[in-house]
């Protein structure tokens, strides 16, 4: 993280969820609050004036929901993080918010030490899953290669292609740096190779029919 301030955008339609949320985010010296909404609709008209670093953006609203938000968004400013912060686990709402391009999923009843990290990993461009969801991140892989793989293992060969730590991707999938670890060593027995550089060129190779993280 650069020591600029990072500007974020609240998105939710409960008054004092956001009250909550902006008195967390402004503690932290390399975020700060810049607009909130209460409505899809209001997003984008504030996006007309304002471009956030990051929207954190909830689930259900009163005219839509957010995988619809995370869409229109990136069709207004294609560059704006999208991290969504919502009390909703379903399957199908975690599998097409990262289909339309959010770059995070976030259950509310993480601590806010938590969200303020996960704002900050989105931000580096690291992709944020709730432990709770992660096995849902995507419909199976119609690479056939990569059927033997599940979706945290699939996130986790991705990260090791952009040549992350183990800290780095423990960071981003709230694990610890010991199960990071022990997970690389499994997939990498699971796909045949004998270290960090082959594996990342095997996830380069064979990506093609899974979700791009």
């Amino acid at each position: 993280m650069n020591n600029s301030v990072n500007n974020i955008m609240l998105v939710d339609d409960h008054n004092i969820v956001r009250m909550g949320l902006k008195g967390l985010i402004d503690k932290d010296p390399e975020l700060n609050v810049c607009a909130e909404a209460s409505t899809l609709e209001e997003a984008y008209e504030l996006l007309k004036t304002v471009t956030p670093d990051l929207v954190l953006l909830d689930m259900k609203l009163p005219d839509g929901d957010g995988s619809e938000g995370v869409r229109e968004i990136k069709k207004i400013k294609p560059d704006i993080r999208v991290l969504i912060l919502t009390a909703y686990a379903e399957d199908y709402m975690v599998q097409e918010s990262l289909r339309n391009g959010a770059d995070g999923y976030l259950l509310k009843n993480v601590d806010g030490r938590s969200i303020t990290k996960a704002i900050h990993n989105v931000l580096n461009r690291l992709m944020v899953v709730d432990p709770s969801v992660g096995n849902t991140l995507m419909a199976p892989a119609e690479n056939p290669v990569l059927r033997k793989l599940d979706d945290r293992e699939q996130i986790l060969l991705s990260l090791i292609s952009k040549g992350k730590t183990n800290k780095e991707i423990g960071e981003s999938l709230f694990l610890a740096e010991k199960t990071v670890r022990n997970l690389v060593t499994k997939v990498m027995k699971k796909i045949e190779v004998s270290n960090r550089t082959e594996a990342a060129a095997f996830w380069l190779k064979h990506k093609t029919g899974s979700r791009k993280f």
